[in-house]
């Protein structure tokens, strides 16, 4: 029997579409980081600079992790789309099926090889001490639980693809939620200090990925068991875009493990200023992180149903979207800046880093924004080695020269600045390339009936996309 129900975002309006996505995705998403800049707030107000340091040296390697996670859910979300999107409701059960237990098992896997490796880890990164000891003993903790955020992760991506953004939301909202009604307790209450934060990352890790899991499984009985065959068989097809979506979110927290042992170098104070920039970026910019994921399934799914009208509608909607968000949050840090300085006691210049970042380089997430729509249009059009390029290109060209000179010609301050300069070169460059993109895949509209143009969603895209593309360019 064929299957006809077709997604969500294939009809409606795409700006509507846009906007409802991502604002339920900032919700669940701002609140995981706002309670994660909350737990620095009480980390830095026991009055150690060690402890507020080690939190910026263990994040930059939970970046690492959390990003394996990002770019699997990130493939697993793009296939179950198209399935979905092409009315395909069978294989989208079984794809979600098999990605979950493969991320899973990737997760564990990279959660457990991190352990022996954290102490030479925080070596390269330039922690010493007691400084060392605690972002060694906060990881250790945090580490093996990785399938689970993996888990919770995946799920919300599915939701996403089905268009239940309400209950992906509460998937990250109620994990933040509990996180910031327990921190406080083990943290203050019972004198645990750093520990009392790990333990509590590994319970509410617990409940992100139960509720994931309820709202896959048993409400929207998304899932179905693959068996051995079909977990192979699809195992090539994640691969296919989650691979180089892994690749392409990998290079981030690359690049910010040069940023960090660039930090290192003006000491610990410099290394906790960056810490409180690097959570308060994820809070005052999670709508653009969202959008990146939101965004994600209304391609997707308009891929799946041959609608190349709405993706590139969708893409300008996006970064009208980004325009808007950017122009007022950068105003808004501009007039808190002293605020925010005093809120978590920096001095010296942690204070200098944190009032650089409210004055000057939060304008540069205008093109940050540019470069994660760009990635999510090409990962989920069937381009994922252009996102990867765009990424590395960006962590590597983008930051690490600019970072250096910065560094060497303002201290602490000019690595903060050089690490957002080469963001606008790549920023630019990655969207005038996904309109090219887009452009040479409504071109078909002329001469193919839209259920000719359906993507089958059970084969790694980039080649069926290049062989279409070929097609396009050769058609008179």
């Amino acid at each position: 029997m064929v299957e006809t129900a077709v997604g969500r975002f294939t009809t409606g309006s795409p700006m509507r579409h846009v906007m409802v996505m991502t604002a339920t995705g900032s919700v669940g998403l701002i609140a995981v980081f706002a309670v994660d800049l909350l737990n620095l707030f009480y980390i830095s107000r026991l009055g150690e600079r060690e402890l507020a340091a080690a939190v910026g040296f263990a994040g930059t390697v939970l970046f690492l992790q959390s990003s394996l996670c990002i770019g699997l859910s990130i493939g697993a979300g793009a296939l179950v789309a198209r399935a979905i999107g092409g009315g395909r409701r069978a294989e989208a059960e079984r794809l979600a099926g098999s990605s979950l237990i493969l991320t899973a098992l990737v997760a564990a896997l990279v959660g457990m090889l991190s352990l022996p490796l954290l102490g030479p880890a925080m070596d390269l990164l330039g922690a010493r001490g007691a400084t060392k000891d605690l972002a060694v003993g906060y990881l250790t903790i945090l580490s093996p639980t990785l399938p689970l955020l993996g888990l919770g992760m995946g799920c919300s991506a599915m939701l996403r693809a089905q268009g239940d953004a309400r209950r992906a939301m509460t998937v990250t909202l109620y994990a933040a939620l509990f996180t910031a009604a327990l921190n406080p307790i083990l943290i203050f209450g019972l004198r645990m200090d750093l520990t009392g934060a790990a333990v509590t990352v590994v319970l509410s890790r617990c409940l992100l990925a139960a509720v994931g899991w309820h709202g896959v499984a048993r409400v929207h009985r998304l899932l179905a068991a693959p068996g051995w065959t079909g977990l192979v068989k699809d195992a090539g097809t994640l691969a296919g875009i989650a691979g180089p979506a892994v690749l392409t979110n990998l290079a981030t927290p690359v690049a910010g493990v040069y940023v960090t042992t660039s930090m290192a170098r003006f000491g610990d104070a410099a290394v906790a200023g960056a810490a409180i920039v690097d959570r308060m970026v994820p809070v005052a910019f999670g709508t653009i992180f969202a959008l990146t994921g939101a965004v994600g399934p209304i391609l997707a799914q308009n891929l799946g149903a041959g609608r190349f009208d709405r993706v590139r509608a969708t893409l300008l909607a996006s970064l009208v979207l980004i325009v808007v968000w950017v122009a007022a949050v950068w105003l808004g840090l501009f007039l808190a800046r002293d605020w925010v300085v005093i809120a978590f006691s920096a001095e010296g210049v942690s204070a200098d880093l944190v009032r650089l970042f409210c004055t000057a380089v939060a304008g540069g997430f205008l093109f940050v924004g540019f470069l994660f729509v760009g990635n999510a249009a090409f990962n989920n059009l069937g381009f994922p080695l252009l996102a990867t390029g765009f990424n590395w290109g960006r962590a590597t060209l983008g930051t690490m020269p600019f970072v250096a000179v910065g560094g060497w010609l303002g201290g602490a301050p000019g690595v903060l600045i050089g690490q957002t300069a080469g963001s606008v070169l790549f920023g630019i460059a990655a969207v005038w390339v996904a309109f090219r993109v887009t452009a040479q895949l409504g071109r078909t509209r002329g001469g193919l009936a839209p259920e000719a143009m359906v993507v089958p969603a059970d084969v790694p895209l980039s080649d069926k996309a290049a062989a279409a593309l070929t097609v396009q360019i050769n058609r008179p």
